[in-house]
């Protein structure tokens, strides 16, 4: 299966104010992506998980090494209207409307009007939020921001997905309906790279999982594997190991 992201021998540092020493936040880190994959991305605060996906994203740029999405380099901008990106934390002007930001989204994209119409439709009510469509975003509840969030990512249907805490703010039936929504992402053959603390997602999601453990590689494969390196019966335990094993 070839692969959609490869991030080789990649390196960064955030520099320090007043010329602190700075640890570097990824240390020559290489993993890759298959096309139609879901990898799940693991670690402590710290780890260097949103580095990760700064990186992809290119809202920063790495020190050394290569990142490539469909053999691109992640600078090239008409690459990024086929990445559909879910922030941890989204933030919405305070008087629009969910119309108004897929309007803006649709532009960017170049979507055409009708199609715009019919994908915003679907995914609103998908995510139940048709009802709720003219109201402003800041009168929407935590969890509702988020499943707006996943309209926003999913609306012009990108063959790749980048979600930071796809299930932040969400309650438990919330986060079912999204766990079902991944799944039938999964179906339709797209690309996932995601982060979340909730390891049990894991289980049910990814392919494969990514560990980072300050700003390392600690482990990838699929999670089953990680059970079966460290001897362990849950993908809990396994990351908790694989975590002591590193800090031993």
């Amino acid at each position: 299966m070839a692969d959609s992201v490869v991030f080789s021998e990649v390196w960064k540092t955030y520099q320090r104010e007043l010329g602190g020493v700075s640890a570097p936040a990824l240390r020559g880190v290489t993993f890759s992506v298959r096309r139609g994959e879901t990898l799940g991305l693991i670690g402590a605060n710290g780890a260097g998980k949103s580095t990760c996906i700064r990186l992809l994203m290119d809202f920063i740029r790495p020190d050394r090494g290569c990142i490539t999405i469909e053999d691109r380099s992640p600078e090239n901008s008409i690459l990024r209207r086929d990445i559909g990106y879910l922030p941890e934390i989204a933030s919405f002007p305070a008087s629009l409307t969910i119309l108004d930001m897929l309007r803006f989204v649709g532009a960017t994209h170049d979507l055409p009007k009708a199609v715009l119409a019919e994908q915003s439709e679907r995914w609103l009510k998908t995510l139940e939020l048709w009802d709720v469509r003219k109201r402003p975003i800041r009168t929407y509840s935590k969890g509702m921001q988020q499943r707006g969030s996943f309209v926003l990512a999913l609306v012009h249907d990108p063959a790749l997905l980048v979600l930071d805490e796809p299930m932040s703010g969400l309650d438990p039936i919330g986060r079912a309906s999204i766990i079902r929504l991944i799944r039938d992402l999964k179906v339709q053959g797209k690309t996932i790279l995601f982060c979340t603390h909730i390891l049990e997602d894991m289980d049910q999601l990814a392919d494969r999982v990514l560990i980072l453990h300050k700003g390392e590689k600690r482990f990838l494969g699929t999670p089953n594997d990680l059970s079966a390196e460290f001897g362990t019966n849950s993908i809990v335990d396994g990351f908790l190991s694989a975590i002591a094993e590193e800090q031993s």
